[in-house]
């Protein structure tokens, strides 16, 4: 496994929505809307942005108001980061726009996916 996968996979880390030209709560509810948002992992040397395409099903706007930016959403999407297909897992803030986040390896998400099914 890649070592930037590796570490990022390994417990949450600081994370913030990357939005452009401004972070605004209509900019936010717009990249939602579109299924695509950028997601930025803080603390690695120099920041990692990462192009998240949302799954609709795992992604939870449950908590959060974006109308009024209150409350935090679970954004849950696919992606590729050094040849190896991840799925970017990022609790926000709507407030601040920031929170924490992780990744998990496609194969181990896909497991854990059949593991809750099978559970049921």
């Amino acid at each position: 496994m890649n070592e930037l996968v590796e570490r990022l996979s390994k417990g949450d880390h600081p994370v913030e929505v990357s939005l452009r030209p401004e972070k605004t709560a209509r900019l936010l509810k717009e990249r939602i809307e579109s299924g695509y948002v950028h997601i930025k992992f803080t603390a690695t040397r120099g920041g990692t942005e990462l192009g998240v395409r949302l799954d609709k099903q795992r992604t939870d706007l449950t908590q959060g108001d974006l109308d009024n930016q209150v409350g935090r959403v679970k954004l849950v999407g696919n992606l590729t980061l050094n040849y190896e297909k991840v799925v970017c897992v990022a609790d926000i803030d709507l407030k601040t726009f920031e929170g924490t986040g992780h990744l998990e390896p496609e194969a181990a998400a896909a497991a854990g996916s059949l593991e809750t099914k099978e559970g049921l």
